[in-house]
């Protein structure tokens, strides 16, 4: 039997996306939260690959994702001027080195009490 060639793996890239969450039973946000926002870094060989995963992980964890805004690799970002610490370039080294989504920090939302 012949074996059929391997395709060639594609490299990988780090993507820096935000996502915004609502609410959903377990979801382990504070009570009185309305929803949140993740700053999230994740690889893929290409941004929607990064974002299907990340949803998917977010999704196991009983979060209900909302939207998913992506602003592109560590080079995109430094090429339209962004400031990038190195703390954020460990934690993107490290979503690269464990092929993971590392969410970054997360803001709650709550609802304004009247």
């Amino acid at each position: 039997m012949a074996q059929t060639p391997k395709k060639p793996k594609r490299p990988h890239a780090v993507f820096t996306l935000l996502v915004e969450v609502g609410r959903r039973a377990n979801d382990g946000l504070p009570e009185g939260a309305s929803g949140a926002a993740l700053m999230c870094y994740a690889s893929g060989v290409d941004e929607e690959e990064a974002v299907r995963e990340t949803v998917a992980v977010l999704k196991q964890a009983d979060l209900n994702v909302l939207e998913v805004t992506g602003y592109g690799t560590l080079d995109e970002r430094l090429d339209q001027g962004h400031d990038i610490e190195a703390d954020e370039r460990a934690l993107m080294d490290r979503a690269l080195a464990e092929n993971s989504v590392i969410v970054a920090q997360t803001t709650v939302f709550r609802e304004d009490e009247a």
